[in-house]
């Protein structure tokens, strides 16, 4: 049987990496998944994981089924199950007509899996970059307490408004990302196209450039000479950013330096908080015991200080401890945040006040991404003006002097 070398995180959070037997890459998945060991990366032994390698290129992996498609069929199955239909049936109904050709592929065959005898959580398991561990086991809490209709219905709603809280986000993020292409096009252009004719007009008048011309129009040969070695290095960066950013020890240390930029921070802390205090709430009221919510909240987190925040509670509350005291510990959670999911807790309603702060929160952060846009607008304009008037301005020195020299004589 195959050997497969493995990277794998423990329920306290530890990473752990050995190597174990499989017939296939799901099959290993599978048995360290029996351990308890939620799985980080796997190949076969002594193999390059060329995987990694190109999912770590730009514009390259995803499943290519979007948000919209799930909560349109999470909500359709639902609306199914709750008038009677069998569960093949729905499945066969709702692949028949998906238009997302990926996405009814995914449910085919989770359709043949349930026809072969197992679980829908089980199926669905199999197709992980569609349906994630949240997913999976609200689905799996459902089936076992013959409520998977409610259950679907709660997750089309947590869907929407995860997805709401992540166009916030991007919205916020796609300004200044504009800007910069937008400034990086602009800057390519003036030294591959319009700094060599204004170096062409200065050898004809002679003389000698201003150091900031000079400068720029070195810079220009520099652009032009090596095109394809700036292209190849843009990419190799990026390459390398994503590869960094896909070990363990990488993302943790770039998901701590998100959180201590000045205002990025502060947004990305009110995300983490609605984002935490939302799947908590939707798999409290789905039946889900707390330890294990608390672990599928850190393992949908988002950013890995925050997942290491929340496994570090959890392994307090599985002490005995409440969850009040470990949350205030971590400092990741606001104060009030924090005093409010007591109150819950000791109420005997940790799910609904975990719902009232996520729509607080909700606001709150749509709230900060405006302040955000609103504050990176001058800036940006100050950044592009500043980029592209400075090169113009070097380029039209030797004029200005040229016109000063005839004014004087």
């Amino acid at each position: 049987m195959p050997m497969f070398a493995y990277e794998a995180k423990s329920r306290d959070g530890k990473i752990q990496r050995g190597q174990i037997e499989g017939q296939n890459p799901f099959d290993a998945t599978t048995k360290l998944r029996a351990q308890g060991l939620n799985v980080v990366s796997i190949a076969p032994k002594g193999s390059f994981d060329i995987k990694k390698i190109l999912s770590a290129l730009p514009l390259v992996g995803g499943s290519g089924v979007k948000e919209k498609d799930l909560v349109v069929f999470t909500r359709q199955f639902a609306t199914m199950i709750d008038a009677g239909l069998p569960l093949v049936q729905c499945l066969e109904i709702l692949g028949g007509q998906a238009d997302n050709k990926k996405f009814k592929r995914v449910i085919e065959d989770i359709k043949v899996s349930v026809e072969g005898g197992s679980q829908l959580s089980d199926a669905m398991r199999k197709h992980p970059g569609v349906f994630d561990e949240l997913y999976c086991n609200l689905v799996q809490a459902g089936e076992a307490g013959g409520i998977l209709d409610t259950i679907l219905n709660r997750l089309s709603v947590y869907i929407e408004k995860a997805s709401k809280l992540k166009g916030q986000v991007k919205s916020a993020m796609s300004y200044p990302i504009g800007v910069l292409v937008v400034a990086c096009v602009v800057v390519a252009v003036l030294l591959y196209k319009v700094i060599p004719v204004f170096e062409k007009m200065f050898k004809d008048f002679g003389g000698t450039l201003p150091a900031p011309t000079q400068f720029v129009i070195d810079l220009s040969h520099a652009f032009s000479s090596n095109f394809h070695f700036f292209l190849g290095g843009i990419l190799l960066l990026v390459t390398g950013f994503r590869l960094f950013t896909s070990h363990p020890r990488g993302r943790y240390l770039w998901h701590k330096t998100l959180l201590k930029f000045p205002v990025i921070g502060m947004v990305l802390r009110k995300v983490a908080v609605a984002r935490f205090t939302r799947t908590m709430s939707t798999l409290l009221a789905s039946g889900v015991p707390i330890l294990d919510a608390m672990e599928i909240v850190a393992r949908t987190a988002g950013n890995a200080v925050i997942e290491e925040g929340i496994m570090y509670a959890r392994s307090k509350v599985a002490e005995g401890k409440p969850i009040v005291e470990p949350l205030m510990e971590t400092g990741i959670f606001p104060a009030m945040v924090v005093q409010m999911i007591g109150v819950g807790e000791q109420a005997g309603a940790l799910d609904i006040m975990l719902g009232k702060i996520a729509d607080f929160y909700d606001d709150e952060v749509d709230a900060a991404v405006k302040a955000l846009t609103s504050l990176m607008e001058p800036l940006m304009m100050v950044f592009l003006g500043g980029i592209c008037g400075g090169l113009l301005i070097a380029m039209y020195m030797p004029i200005f002097e040229m016109a000063g020299n005839i004014k004087a004589g």
